[in-house]
């Protein structure tokens, strides 16, 4: 703004980090006061991805002061411009103008700056991106001369004028000529999200990025990779341990003269296609079924795995493995087993009188006392032949009143041996994994994953308590309370009024002094602390 062009806008391309995505945050700063020791303000953003123009305004007050000489000394005026990086414009005449891309000013203003010399101006620039239109203003504030203010504006499209690197700032010279131009403050705002940066940290900073991309992306890959193979691996283990087992069961049982191996299509005639019409109970790894054999006259029951299970096929080998040994009155007999087709099946006696819950829980005619005290002597004879009397210690680890079986003449057969696991006698925990059925696990059990004696006569005490209460484990006594039946014949007991826990459905029909050393019984096996608990031979 001097003798040569006032050019308040050199438009030479430069506008970069005020294009960019339309979701980007807005750009701020404001400098009320410059410092002359201050160095410079460096801001970079890119919009070569974008191809947008967005709006943005500045503002910013300067004075040109000639130091009272004479009106020859306007030297070079001061210019704001948009450039690329170096390059410099040298405008000629007294005028406001703005310049795109040229010296001569595309639109401009006359402004004789003898006039104004000293005086302070304050100066706004603005541009509307969709209007394609830049607008400048300018005001002298204090001046005595009529005319203030000077407005001119101009249409063009910023983003065919400006490259993708350019810089925003202020110049000015004075050639040989004695003047002083002082800017006093700037403000500027647009809706881009300019950082400062160094660019060769950034440089730096990117490189970093791909790198731990690239070092990630192999570790995902490796990870996965080694995953894959491990399950593989895991699976043909699995696949050969079952082999081998299965392999064992045929050459091993086939020779003795315990359990026969039956072909599937015996199974399917004697179970009328495993019909629903039979089925006589379902579990979490497959149906039983009720069958008979024509050829023996013999009805039984049937035992089929769920079709892909592979837990039921484990569960299926280590019931054949362990029950098939065992011989005694008040466990499951297994009369035989079938693996064909991918199919796995067990074969049982058939028990008429079906499990104990049916009878406790169920709609079923309720038994009396004397068959339910067989019952609980029966079940208390079975686990002492597993824990001590066969020559290794058989740990069942489902213990429950659905497991307990009944025949005609309501006598105990205790089954379902999937879960179980051999032991010495010497050994006291054995660390098997958390199995079973929740009510019946022993709290030891449940912490530490470590079956034991004590955790299996828990669960006998458990079953105690539900046959002389006639209440299910995991029910709670009352609606709205957290009490269940340990706790509740607990508290019973320590008031003395222990026989109000005794089912209803007996309608008094019992011995009380069995009645009540049964529950004792039930709660010392069923004691929290397992050290503190009765052997089974202790209990019976």
């Amino acid at each position: 703004m001097a003798n040569h062009s006032c050019c308040l806008w050199s438009f030479l391309p430069f506008i970069s980090f005020l294009v960019l995505f339309p979701c980007v945050n807005s750009v701020h700063f404001k400098i009320p006061r410059f410092n002359l020791e201050a160095t410079g303000i460096l801001c970079e953003g890119d919009d070569s991805r974008a191809n947008q123009v967005v709006n943005f305004t500045t503002c910013f007050s300067f004075n040109i002061d000639t130091q009272g000489k004479t009106l020859s000394n306007y030297a070079a005026g001061l210019t704001f411009f948009l450039a690329p990086l170096g390059l410099k414009s040298h405008p000629i005449l007294q005028h406001i103008g703005i310049n795109t891309n040229s010296i001569v000013s595309a639109k401009y203003t006359p402004w004789n700056f003898s006039l104004y010399d000293g005086e302070t101006a304050d100066t706004w620039i603005s541009y509307n991106a969709t209007a394609q239109n830049l607008s400048v203003t300018l005001n002298y504030k204090s001046t005595s001369i009529s005319q203030k203010n000077f407005t001119l504006s101009h249409h063009v499209d910023l983003k065919e004028i400006l490259p993708e690197w350019v810089k925003v700032g202020f110049s000015t010279a004075t050639s040989h000529k004695s003047k002083r131009h002082r800017l006093l403050s700037w403000e500027f705002s647009s809706s881009l999200d300019i950082k400062t940066t160094d660019e060769g940290n950034k440089r730096k900073r990117n490189k970093m990025i791909v790198v731990l991309v690239v070092l990630l992306s192999i570790l995902m890959t490796v990870i996965t990779i080694s995953f894959v193979l491990f399950r593989r691996w895991k699976k043909m283990k699995e696949e050969r341990e079952e082999r081998t087992n299965l392999t064992f069961i045929n050459d091993d049982l086939e020779r003795g003269a315990g359990p026969r191996r039956f072909s599937y299509n015996d199974l399917v005639v004697a179970t009328n296609n495993f019909s629903n019409q039979g089925k006589l109970g379902e579990g979490g790894f497959g149906a039983v079924y009720k069958g008979y054999f024509n050829d023996s006259d013999t009805t039984v029951a049937v035992k089929k795995i769920a079709r892909g299970s592979r837990q039921g096929r484990k569960e299926y080998i280590t019931e054949i493995k362990i029950i098939s040994r065992l011989r005694h009155r008040n466990l499951v007999q297994l009369i035989g087993w079938c693996h064909d087709r991918g199919e796995f099946l067990l074969v049982y006696d058939f028990m008429p009188n079906g499990s104990l819950d049916s009878h406790l829980f169920r709609k079923k005619t309720p038994i009396n006392w004397p068959c339910r005290y067989k019952i609980a002597r029966g079940l208390a004879s079975a686990l002492l032949y597993l824990h001590e009397e066969w020559k290794q210690c058989v740990v069942h680890q489902d213990i429950k009143s659905s497991n307990v079986m009944l025949d005609s003449s309501f006598n105990v057969k205790l089954g379902d041996f999937g879960l179980a696991w051999l032991m010495d006698h010497e050994l006291g925990l054995l660390t098997t994994g958390l199995a079973g059925t929740l009510g019946y696990m022993a709290s030891e059990y449940i912490r530490t994953g470590r079956a034991s004696n004590a955790s299996d006569v828990y669960s006998f005490g458990i079953v105690a308590l539900e046959i002389t209460t006639g209440r299910r484990s995991v029910d709670l006594i009352e609606e709205n309370s957290q009490i269940g039946l340990v706790e509740w014949v607990w508290h019973l007991y320590g008031t003395g009024n222990l026989i109000s826990a005794v089912d209803e459905r007996l309608h008094a029909e019992f011995y009380e002094e069995q009645i009540e050393c049964l529950m004792i019984v039930g709660l010392w096996c069923a004691h929290p602390d397992s050290n503190l608990r009765p052997s089974i031979q202790q209990a019976i």
